[in-house]
């Protein structure tokens, strides 16, 4: 799900907004441009990091659809649902585009996304052949809004050089929470400016994992309730505060001066949670792609339980090219899209068989250790405004991260205040 911390041109954003707000809106042939000529259609993504892999599925697209024109839109994540939403609601969305779990239901809820149930059998597609956990992330309403793209699980990367100069064992796939606490410690050195780990205030890539290896659950299955108010949140909670009380994590404030991804490329931390995403990244990086490694998370007291999210696409309800565009979307739902997408090791693709080409994309990397996590994972928790409990989430939580509160008391605070949050959405 996350951005891969993208940086782009304010040139290329500024275009990119215009080419958003330029395309799609009701009427016309629904195969064809106005005037009976070919049908160009727009496909908008967030991931410049992408981009190569997406290029390339069009131009094979286009090969055999020579009538119809895709126009990629790169906007950067932190611009993306800003322009979307302004686009959508003004009827000029890009045709085809991006969708995750957290807007999933808000988009198909307000009518902006084209029920795909028809799309899928007149595409010859088969939801058998994508995990079923993303298969119901897109899902509303009883109809198919969106195509699973991608999915991402969870692993921790670390320094093996940092480990070896501080003669530390490298860490394995069966490691624990007391492995990884001891290990933390044993790789801090503030003489040399070094922590063992990095504690972030980061729900994918933190403590919704810990909370679920603990037990616990961030939202309840009919989606009507909090989960932060239990022991086992708790727990997956001061899992990380506990790093930070230690000194073996950087401060928040530490964490807001220079990003703790930027400090772990630096050479900085030691070790650091990241998402499958993170792999293309450090494998474009010349001093770091035969640096570090990745194994699984570590197993808490229910076990190593990673969240699972990944991307899916989905057509704009007012499309001018509702056929042109669904052709579109029935080839990114084909077993060649997905492994475009794995052999150029952007992401690990979501139809199923096709992942080992991503693992092997890059050898160097213990990247199998993503793929193991995927039948023990956890959902990422969505609702229809999701947003707005994790605004709750960062706003309370930075507060028990710093100690301005405890960790029990922010918990109870963040449920009562998350549960009167969802209540509105019954």
């Amino acid at each position: 799900m996350r951005p891969a911390r993208l940086l782009a041109l304010s040139a290329l954003s500024a275009a990119l907004v215009l080419g958003l707000t330029g395309c799609g809106s009701g009427g016309g042939d629904p195969a064809r441009a106005e005037g009976g000529g070919p049908a160009t259609i727009s496909y908008g993504i967030w991931d410049k990091n992408q981009a190569p892999a997406m290029q390339k599925i069009i131009d094979e697209f286009r090969t055999a659809n020579p009538d119809i024109t895709v126009k990629l839109q790169v906007t950067p994540y932190k611009q993306y649902w800003t322009t979307l939403q302004t686009a959508a609601t003004g009827g000029g969305a890009p045709d085809v585009f991006w969708m995750n779990g957290p807007n999933i239901k808000l988009y198909a809820g307000n009518g902006q996304l084209l029920p795909l149930d028809g799309t899928i059998k007149d595409g010859g597609l088969n939801l058998a052949d994508y995990p079923a956990s993303l298969v119901d992330l897109y899902t509303w309403d009883g109809k198919t809004y969106g195509i699973p793209k991608d999915f991402d699980t969870i692993g921790v990367w670390y320094n093996k050089s940092l480990f070896d100069a501080a003669g530390v064992e490298h860490p394995t796939d069966d490691w624990t929470w007391a492995d990884f606490q001891a290990t933390a410690r044993k790789l801090t050195d503030p003489a040399k400016g070094i922590y063992g780990a990095a504690a972030p205030v980061e729900n994918q890539a933190g403590y919704y994992d810990t909370i679920h290896s603990a037990g616990g659950e961030i939202i309840s299955a009919d989606g009507a309730a909090s989960g932060y108010g239990s022991p086992e949140a708790l727990q997956g909670i001061e899992f990380w505060t506990s790093l930070v009380k230690d000194g073996a994590s950087p401060t928040v404030q530490q964490m807001t001066d220079t990003s703790p991804y930027d400090m772990f490329k630096a050479g900085k931390i030691a070790m650091l949670w990241n998402g499958s995403w993170a792999a293309g990244e450090y494998h474009g990086i010349a001093e770091l792609k035969d640096t570090v490694d990745v194994v699984r998370i570590p197993a808490g007291p229910k076990g190593s339980i990673s969240v699972i999210h990944g991307l899916g696409n989905v057509v704009y309800a007012k499309t001018k090219h509702p056929e042109a565009a669904q052709k579109f979307l029935s080839f990114l739902g084909t077993r060649r899209a997905a492994e475009i997408q794995a052999e150029t090791g952007a992401v690990i693709p979501a139809f199923n068989g096709t992942q080992q080409k991503w693992v092997d994309a890059m050898p160097q990397f213990n990247l199998k250790a993503y793929i193991d996590e995927v039948p023990d994972a956890a959902a990422y928790p969505v609702s229809k405004e999701t947003k707005t409990w994790n605004t709750l989430e960062t706003e309370i939580l930075t507060k028990v991260w710093t100690g301005e509160v405890d960790a029990a008391t922010g918990l109870k605070d963040l449920a009562t205040q998350m549960d009167a949050a969802l209540a509105k959405e019954q």
